[in-house]
């Protein structure tokens, strides 16, 4: 049985909404080139998957799209951008300002994917960095405080692993209930809190697995 969300309509499968993800940016790239219609062969193809998975993917909106037409490029972007959350701009806070998190702060590519990083936290806020960012650097203690006021529920988390739980507790305690985790290492998390981890070895762990079969 599928669960429901808080407005009564069924869940969208983890899986879904990362393609949806995927076909929002072959939309946007559709919109820069001026195309205001396109088939599901030719979006499905773009995104690297199959036209059944794609029809299946959108019927989760209802219906959409016209038979022989396609779809409304810039009315599907809008859709997918409302269903993702990214339709405004969304406040990020990020923990651990070292040298991944600096270089994360200085990405200026979130803001034209519907995120701003407002403000960072670290142990060592005065700490002298290589970059000047445009967002503040506070110390942790002023995190929950932030969190609440600003009534932010996203979180990127750039720390060591040794640190990584004691601050993934922290941004729990204090609300955040969606973390892009950096850090190698499996956080424990109450259910309703959503953990996505990026472990940068892993995935060339895979690339070198993948090439060397290539190669033999």
């Amino acid at each position: 049985m599928r669960r429901l969300k808080k407005n009564g309509r069924p869940e969208i499968p983890r899986k879904t909404i990362y393609r949806l993800s995927i076909y929002l940016r072959c939309l946007a790239r559709l919109r820069e080139n001026g195309i205001g219609t396109v088939s599901s062969e030719a979006l499905a193809t773009a995104a690297g998957v199959k036209p059944t998975q794609l029809r299946k993917d959108l019927a989760c909106f209802g219906t959409f799209g016209t038979r022989g037409l396609g779809y409304d490029v810039a009315e599907l972007s809008a859709k997918i951008s409302e269903e993702l959350g990214t339709s405004r701009l969304q406040p990020v806070i990020l923990v651990g300002v070292g040298h991944l998190g600096l270089a994360l702060l200085s990405y200026r590519g979130f803001e034209k994917e519907g995120f701003e990083i407002v403000a960072a936290f670290d142990i060592e806020p005065r700490r002298k960095r290589d970059k000047q960012t445009k967002q503040p650097i506070q110390g942790m203690d002023a995190l929950a405080d932030f969190v609440g006021k600003q009534n932010i529920h996203m979180a990127i988390l750039t720390v060591p692993a040794a640190v990584a739980q004691e601050a993934a507790n922290r941004l729990v305690a204090a609300g955040v209930t969606g973390i892009l985790n950096f850090a190698p290492i499996v956080l424990s998390v109450p259910e309703e809190v959503m953990v996505n981890n990026v472990n940068l070895a892993i995935e060339l762990e895979n690339l070198s697995y993948f090439t060397r079969q290539i190669d033999t």
